[in-house]
């Protein structure tokens, strides 16, 4: 995710989800770091999706954090959005831990 105008600074934020737990922040920064961020995105096919209160709201949470519950739906959206992108409606599932 990546936002910019006229009053903020680049900044973009990088999430993890794998399905099992909520998404998680994998790298995030401002100015030349933001850049470096969305090269590596374009560079590896990665989607990028651009909203700039979402991508505020994540930059204040630490690396490594699960996005927390009043951001479930927000970026569900985003995820919606790459699933689409892909050709995708939804996750694989797994079977949980316990069941074969």
């Amino acid at each position: 995710m990546s936002e910019r105008n006229n009053k903020k600074p680049l900044t973009a934020v990088a999430l993890h989800y794998d399905g099992s737990s909520a998404p998680r922040v994998t790298a995030k920064g401002q100015h030349a770091i933001a850049e470096k961020i969305l090269e590596i995105a374009r560079a590896n096919n990665i989607p990028l999706y651009q909203d700039v209160e979402l991508t505020g709201l994540l930059s204040r949470l630490e690396l490594g954090d699960e996005i927390p519950e009043n951001l479930y739906l927000a970026v569900a959206r985003v995820i919606a959005f790459v699933y689409q992108l892909a050709g995708r409606t939804t996750l694989p599932l797994r079977p949980p831990a316990d069941r074969p």
